[in-house]
C-alpha cells in the first residue's frame, strides 16, 4: 500500500497561527502608539527650540542696532511672519524663520504667543511682541507635563 503525502494544513494549524498572529499584532499596537507620540514630543521640542532660537536671534540683532525696531516691542519680533518675511539688514534680507513649523500635536500652524509683557502663564497674547512661543495643545505628554507648559 502506498501512503500518499497530504499537501496543505488542518484546520487546527490555521486556528493556532490566527491566534498567534492576532496575540502579537495586539501587543504591537500600544508600543506604535507610543513610538509615534514619542515622535511627535520630539518635533514639537524641536520645534520649539527653532522657534525660541530665531527669537533669540532677532533679539540680538535688533540690540546691536541692525535694523530699525518699532517702539514698544523691546527688540523683539512683532510677530512670527515678520522672522519669516525677515528684515534689511545694510541692504540685505535677513530671515530668522524658513517656515511657520505645523504643531505636530494640533496639526495646525496655530502657536500660543506671549509678549515679553504678558504673564509667563498667559494664554493670551497682549500683541505688543513675541518673546516666547508654546503648543495650544491641552494634551499631556509621555512625562506627565502638559504640551503648552514646554
Amino acid at each position: 500500500m502506498k501512503f500518499r503525502s497530504q499537501h496543505g494544513v488542518t484546520l487546527v494549524e490555521l486556528i493556532v497561527a490566527t491566534t498567534i498572529i492576532l496575540i502579537l499584532m495586539g501587543a504591537a499596537v500600544p508600543v506604535v502608539r507610543f513610538t509615534v507620540k514619542r515622535q511627535k514630543e520630539t518635533e514639537l521640542r524641536r520645534d520649539l527650540w527653532e522657534f525660541r532660537a530665531a527669537i533669540d536671534r532677532y533679539k540680538a540683532a535688533a540690540d546691536n542696532n541692525a535694523f530699525q525696531i518699532k517702539l514698544g516691542t523691546e527688540g523683539y519680533p512683532p510677530d512670527l511672519e515678520t522672522m519669516v518675511k525677515g528684515v534689511d539688514i545694510q541692504g540685505k534680507k535677513v530671515r530668522f524663520l524658513r517656515r511657520i513649523p505645523i504643531d505636530p500635536m494640533t496639526g495646525k500652524a496655530d502657536w500660543g504667543l506671549r509678549s515679553m509683557q504678558d504673564e509667563p502663564t498667559s494664554e493670551s497674547w497682549g500683541e505688543q511682541n513675541v518673546f516666547d512661543v508654546y503648543s495650544k495643545s491641552e494634551g499631556t505628554a509621555l512625562n506627565g507635563t502638559k504640551y503648552k507648559d514646554w
